[in-house]
């Protein structure tokens, strides 16, 4: 299974990673706003961190999977308890 996860903490990149290992998921995270964002693919969950995005990086990631059916997790806390509740809801692991 693959991960989109944008937002969280930069410093919590390798967390957000190895986290997704441990589900059986491989994982791209984009902390903040790149131009490269437009080509995360299509990718089985898209994990939005709200609380550390920006409202043009959130408008952004839905006009790039606008028309594709991909489950989208919003969390305000991007906390690793949070990913980890939403993976265990979400990935099989």
């Amino acid at each position: 299974m693959s991960v989109v996860i944008v937002g969280g903490h930069e410093c919590m990149t390798r967390e957000y990673i190895d986290l997704c290992r441990q589900y059986k998921c491989k994982a791209k995270v984009y902390p903040k706003m790149k131009r490269s964002l437009k080509d995360f693919g299509s990718p089985d969950l898209i994990v939005l961190f709200t609380n550390t995005i920006s409202h043009k990086m959130v408008h952004c990631v839905m006009s790039e999977i606008k028309g594709q059916d991909i489950p989208i997790a919003r969390s305000h806390s991007s906390s690793i308890s949070a990913l980890k509740g939403i993976l265990s809801e979400h990935a099989m692991g």
